[in-house]
């Protein structure tokens, strides 16, 4: 499966690209994903570490103060990965394609344009970290501790854009393994760092936010220091000119990186804004969103997963112009998917209150978990559905649909039915939950009618 090269002398035989377009299109989902869904089960594991730790060590204003935090924090890390995601569809296609000549000026133009960004996105957080806050309407049992969390992540934004950015490097390459090796580094380093801040030393939410910066810089120069090691393999030499921003290679980045990150951006700004009307209801419904967010993130373990080996074989097929393969990928996808989510679902149905209990003891958070639980299942069918989704569009390039669609989602269906729900209809807390469920859906159902269409595949390649 390793790919030799055609047309660039720079490339060894020996090389970390795998050819993604040959092969049972099942057995490469697996491949590529096992790796990352190990990835994401020890991203899932640290970020529910601190969520535990700091449940137990400082209660439940720290509970709503880190979640919401670390939603402010992703509204701004979400420009980064979108980029990231289209550096990652742009090697895949360039590689399905037969354009490896290409990779060199990519990957240096991924990571100029990575750093600029990462380096305002830095400073623009910091400057707009107290209004935020106050946007999103946290609690003010919660304030310090939200403060305390959110600046101290914000001023790790650098070394985190970085470790996406070669991440999507080696995923469009059909490299899974070595960013699963990197983010295990980070989740050991965390948890250890977690305990040994928040429960030894008593620091709380600052604690926690410092150990999951520490631990992702940590990742980021190991993984920086792999690729350079390995850099004859993939054609990339790391010289001072090879940084230099390549015009022709932007474009594309920034055509389909521009999009997936304001879709994301959109979502993510909804979601802030539903967060925004709960914290208003007080520090009972707070933490119990945020705890159940958190158990709703576990999908994501499978989800993101497919989704990410989803964009890089539906790339490079669809660059290779093989729409059966492609096809395989996504229906393989959906199922591994709703499979895995409908079983977390029916755990959470089965013992709502065991599961909030690991994370929050209140009996009156423990009192929401089973209302949750319900609605919990709606959402986590959007999970499964939007991953063979925003796969499809992703990897063929088509970010304004994707865009579209996001918008909808995000800003129309989110917020619009939260509020009919939650506001209009009076169903409070669980209003706003069901909203949320049903407008998770929408990506799915978008992307399934334009699938059943057939015209993705007269779209021409993003490259």
């Amino acid at each position: 499966q390793e790919y030799k090269s055609k047309g660039s002398s720079t490339l060894k035989d020996k090389t970390i690209i795998k050819d993604l377009t040959v092969g049972s299109p099942v057995k490469q989902l697996l491949t590529f994903a096992l790796p990352f869904i190990f990835a994401n089960l020890l991203q899932q594991v640290y970020n529910m570490a601190d969520m535990v730790i700091i449940g137990q060590y400082v209660g439940s204003a720290g509970l709503a103060a880190a979640s919401n935090s670390g939603e402010l924090a992703m509204f701004f890390l979400f420009i980064g990965m979108g980029f990231a995601n289209a550096g990652q569809v742009i090697i895949s296609q360039h590689i399905g394609a037969g354009n490896r000549d290409k990779l060199k000026s990519t990957i240096g133009t991924l990571f100029t344009f990575g750093f600029i960004l990462a380096a305002c996105c830095t400073v623009l957080s910091l400057s707009l970290c107290n209004v935020s806050l106050r946007l999103v309407n946290i609690p003010e049992a919660a304030m310090d501790y939200a403060h305390d969390y959110a600046f101290t992540y914000f001023c790790g934004m650098i070394p985190v854009f970085g470790y996406n950015m070669v991440s999507s490097i080696l995923r469009g390459m059909g490299d899974s393994k070595h960013p699963f090796i990197f983010i295990a580094i980070s989740a050991v380093l965390n948890i250890g760092l977690d305990l040994l801040f928040v429960g030894v030393f008593h620091l709380e939410c600052f604690g926690a936010a410092l150990a999951t910066v520490i631990s992702q810089t940590v990742s980021f120069v190991v993984s920086i220091i792999f690729l350079y090691k390995h850099r004859d393999s993939f054609g990339f030499d790391f010289r001072r000119q090879s940084f230099r921003i390549n015009k022709q290679a932007l474009k594309p980045i920034v055509r389909l990186g521009l999009p997936i990150s304001i879709q994301s951006i959109a979502i993510s700004g909804s979601m802030l804004y539903i967060n925004s009307c709960i914290n208003s209801l007080g520090i009972v419904s707070a933490a119990a969103t945020a705890v159940g967010n958190k158990i709703t993130l576990i999908a994501t373990i499978c989800t993101q997963a497919m989704q990410a080996a989803g964009n890089s074989l539906v790339a490079q097929n669809f660059g290779a112009k093989k729409f059966q393969r492609v096809s395989s990928t996504l229906l393989s996808i959906l199922c591994f998917c709703m499979v895995f989510c409908l079983l977390l679902g029916v755990l959470l149905l089965v013992f709502p209150k065991a599961i909030f209990s690991v994370f929050d003891r209140d009996p009156a958070v423990l009192e929401l978990a089973p209302s949750y639980a319900i609605y919990c299942i709606i959402n986590l069918v959007g999970f499964a559905t939007r991953a063979a989704g925003f796969a499809l569009l992703n990897g063929i390039g088509y970010a304004s649909l994707s865009f579209a669609a996001s918008i909808v989602d995000g800003i129309v269906a989110r917020i619009g039915f939260s509020l009919l729900f939650g506001e209009v209809m009076h169903m409070g807390i669980e209003g706003y939950w069901l909203g949320g469920a049903i407008a998770g859906n929408v990506i799915g159902i978008v992307c399934f009618f334009y699938y059943l269409s057939g015209r993705w595949k007269k779209r021409q390649l993003v490259v």
